[in-house]
């Protein structure tokens, strides 16, 4: 009959499907309800204040990597969709220190721009350090300026703006599972990600460890928390039988693996074994659709809060 030839069917398919046991953290959702509420919040201060201008987000990009130039495009779009004013300042590739400084000078001087982020990587004779340090750290929505990050590790202080990534983490963590009292382990200490994320565990009240190259027997160290934040940039590394059951699993990587079966001739993974993780892990975001969309969403957010500080709104 026709029911038992459906009941095949689905018994067919479900035994195709990944058995995977861990529940997936759709970064790519949370990311739109951030979106959502920042449109919200944007449209409610100048529904307040009819004079008021659009919160205005200044991207820099100096040469023609075609991976930033996609990551800015993003950027623009998510903006645009939150209502705001997006700049983008597109510089070639011999564009000289001096011109780099001088055109951040003018965005920090523009008081119509409320957010100014230096895309990444930078041409090898521009000194990157130089150039984050002179963004005004009140319009440093990267959160990557030295008095930012001085503050964010100060006991007792607040940044001017989290660094994207790592608030995106939290923000995961915190919809779906609890930090205080939590084991956590990062696992990668770069400035961008693995130490801000470490400190951000900490100031949320669970007890971290911070995992690196030379640390002996990382695997056991994995194994002993309950929260794993993954950001050490290898494709892959950590694997299922690291991880402590039920453990909630935050995968920053991203890395190209040769895949001839891609249009490409690669696919993207994390840094975790997510078919090995998702049998052990009660929760974890996957490589695309985890960390990705939740940066955006956390730059986005910063500007929102830069924006409402400036027009006296916060």
């Amino acid at each position: 009959t026709v029911s038992v030839l459906y009941w095949l069917l689905r018994q067919a398919q479900m035994s195709e499907a990944p058995t995977a046991k861990a529940r997936i953290i759709d970064g790519k959702a949370v990311a739109e309800e951030i979106r959502a509420e920042i449109k919200a919040r944007v449209e409610s201060i100048r529904a307040a204040q009819p004079d008021a201008p659009q919160p205005g987000l200044a991207v820099v990009i100096v040469g023609t990597r075609k991976d930033s130039q996609t990551y800015v495009r993003l950027k623009h779009k998510a903006a645009e969709e939150c209502g705001f004013r997006s700049v983008q300042i597109e510089l070639p590739e011999e564009t000289s220190q001096e011109q780099l400084d001088a055109q951040v000078e003018a965005l920090n001087a523009d008081a119509t721009v409320h957010g100014i982020l230096v895309q990444l990587p930078l041409p090898k004779h521009i000194d990157e350090a130089r150039t984050l340090e002179l963004i005004s750290p009140t319009k440093d929505v990267d959160g990557l300026h030295p008095v930012n990050v001085g503050l964010l590790n100060t006991r007792g202080k607040t940044p001017h703006h989290y660094p994207c990534t790592p608030s995106g983490v939290i923000e995961l963590l915190k919809r779906n599972t609890t930090i205080e009292g939590k084991r956590a382990c990062v696992i990668g200490r770069s400035n961008i990600v693995g130490l801000p994320a470490a400190q951000l565990l900490l100031q949320n009240n669970a007890t971290v460890t911070i995992c690196h190259s030379r640390t002996a027997d990382i695997a056991a160290a994995v194994r002993e928390c309950d929260i794993v934040v993954a950001a050490c940039g290898q494709a892959e590394l950590v694997r299922g039988s690291w991880l402590k059951p039920g453990a909630v699993v935050i995968d920053v990587g991203t890395n190209p693996v040769t895949d001839e079966s891609k249009k490409a001739g690669f696919r993207l993974v994390g840094d975790v074994n997510f078919a090995e993780a998702a049998e052990v892990a009660s929760a974890i975001t996957p490589v695309p659709g985890g960390v990705g969309p939740m940066t955006i969403a956390m730059l986005l957010s910063n500007t929102t809060r830069s924006y409402a500080r400036a027009v006296g709104a916060l």
